[in-house]
């Protein structure tokens, strides 16, 4: 029972230490595609994935064609504000890819547009909030997927 976080270009060190140790408790495997907007040993990021950093399962890629070419053949789950469906209906399966784009736009128009029919979304109950903090969304999604695969 595993699954895949995907961070593409993630931007604040604070969410992707977070998200680090989140990848640990939840048996999942963290995938990080460059450019990112933080040194990896920035202080930051270790701070708030404290001293677990070294036991997570981790993997670097150079850009998001890289990430493409080496996942072609994985079953993936978008995770969009633009999403159509509601991240209830992800057909969640162990090494699933969960993918999250940076905190400042989300995932590139491109991908949605390549992946409509999996790309889903958190429903948010409020007009005044535009999105959830990546962390947030990324527990969400993730235990609701090891709900699912229990």
């Amino acid at each position: 029972m595993a699954l895949n976080i995907v961070l593409i270009e993630p931007e604040i060190p604070n969410n992707t230490g977070n998200i680090g140790r989140l990848t640990l408790a939840s048996g999942s495997h963290l995938h990080l595609v460059k450019p990112f907007g933080f040194k990896i040993d920035d202080t930051r990021l270790k701070r708030a994935g404290l001293d677990y950093w070294q036991h997570l399962s981790v993997t670097y890629y150079d850009n998001v064609d890289d990430f493409f070419i080496k996942n072609k053949d994985k079953n993936m789950a978008f995770l969009s504000s633009h999403g159509t469906k509601d991240h209830w209906e992800i057909p969640f399966e162990d090494d699933l890819f969960l993918i999250f784009g940076k905190e400042s736009v989300g995932l590139p128009k491109s991908i949605i547009e390549t992946h409509t029919e999996k790309t889903y979304k958190i429903p948010l109950y409020s007009e005044h909030v535009r999105s959830l903090n990546i962390a947030n969304a990324v527990s969400i999604v993730v235990y609701e997927g090891l709900r699912h695969l229990q």
